[in-house]
C-alpha cells in the first residue's frame, strides 16, 4: 500500500513539472505547479508515514527509502520558499528531480518489501539521519536556484531571452536571496545533524557516515563563512553551490 502513495505522488510531480514547463513555454506562469507539489507533499507524507510505522522508526534504512524521504524534503523546502520568493518557476526545475528521486526509490532492490521492524534505536541516531538528509534537500534546491540563476545571468549578458521559459524567470536577485538562505537553512541542518551524531553511540556501519556528514557540513561552513567575510559575486556563490552539492554527493556515493 505504501508504495501506491509514491506512485502516486511520482505521477503528480511528473504531471505538474510538465504542465509548468508547457506553460511557461507557451509564454505563461502556470499558478497549477503550486497545487500540484501540495498534492506530491501529502502523497509523500501519506508513504512516509505508513512505512515509519511498519518500520517502527524514522523510514531510513535502505536507499529507497533516503531517495523518498529525499524527494520529500526537496518538495517541502519548495513549497516553503518558492511561493514566498514568488519563484513559481523553481517548482517546474524541482519536479524533474523529485520525479528522479521517486523512480530510483521504487527502483529494483532500492527498496525493501516487505520491510522489517527496526529494533529500537538511539533518538540521536534518527535525528542524525534525518537532519542530514533533509539538510541535502534544502542544499538541493539551492543548487536548483543557482542553476536557475546561472542561466538566466547568462541570457541576460548576452542580452536576448531565447525563449519564454527564460523570459519568465524570476529576478536574480530574489533568487540569490532564495539560493544563500537555502544554504544557510541547509547547513544550519547539517549542524544538527553532526551534533547528533556526536551524541549517538559510534558503529563501524554508522562511522562511515557521519564522517561524510562531517565533510560536507566543513564544505558549506567554508563556503559561507567566505561569502560573509569576503564577500561573493552572485554567479561565484551560484558556481560554489552547485558544485560543493555535487561533489558532496559523490562523497556520499562514495562511502
Amino acid at each position: 500500500m505504501d508504495r501506491w502513495f509514491l506512485i502516486a505522488a511520482t505521477v503528480l510531480a511528473a504531471i505538474g513539472g510538465g504542465w509548468g514547463m508547457l506553460s511557461v513555454h507557451r509564454g505563461a506562469r502556470s499558478h497549477w505547479t503550486v497545487i500540484w507539489m501540495i498534492a506530491v507533499l501529502l502523497c509523500q507524507f501519506g508513504f512516509l508515514s505508513q512505512r515509519g510505522q511498519v518500520r517502527g522508526s524514522c523510514p531510513l534504512h535502505d536507499p529507497g527509502e533516503i531517495m523518498a524521504y529525499l524527494a520529500w524534503s526537496v518538495t517541502l523546502f519548495y513549497l516553503l520558499v518558492g511561493p514566498a520568493y514568488r519563484l513559481s518557476l523553481l517548482g517546474v526545475f524541482s519536479a524533474p528531480l523529485v520525479v528522479v528521486l521517486q523512480l530510483g526509490a521504487l527502483g529494483f532492490v532500492m527498496m525493501e518489501a516487505p520491510p522489517h521492524r527496526i529494533p529500537e534505536t538511539s533518538a540521536y541516531h534518527a535525528l542524525h539521519s534525518s537532519a542530514a538528509v533533509l539538510a541535502y534537500g534544502a542544499l538541493g534546491l539551492a543548487a536548483i536556484s543557482g542553476v536557475m540563476f546561472l542561466v538566466l545571468n547568462h541570457q541576460l549578458k548576452e542580452q536576448v531571452l531565447r525563449s519564454a521559459l527564460f523570459r519568465n524567470m524570476p529576478p536574480v536577485k530574489l533568487l540569490l536571496v532564495s539560493l544563500e538562505r537555502l544554504l544557510w537553512c541547509g547547513t544550519g541542518l547539517l549542524t544538527v545533524g553532526v551534533v547528533a551524531g556526536f551524541l549517538m553511540e559510534p558503529g563501524k556501519d554508522t562511522r562511515p557516515h557521519f564522517i561524510a556528514a562531517m565533510a560536507v557540513w566543513v564544505a558549506y561552513l567554508a563556503l559561507l563563512a567566505f561569502k560573509t567575510v569576503r564577500g561573493m559575486t552572485g554567479r561565484k556563490l551560484a558556481l560554489a553551490a552547485v558544485g560543493v552539492f555535487l561533489l558532496s554527493l559523490l562523497v556520499f556515493l562514495s562511502v
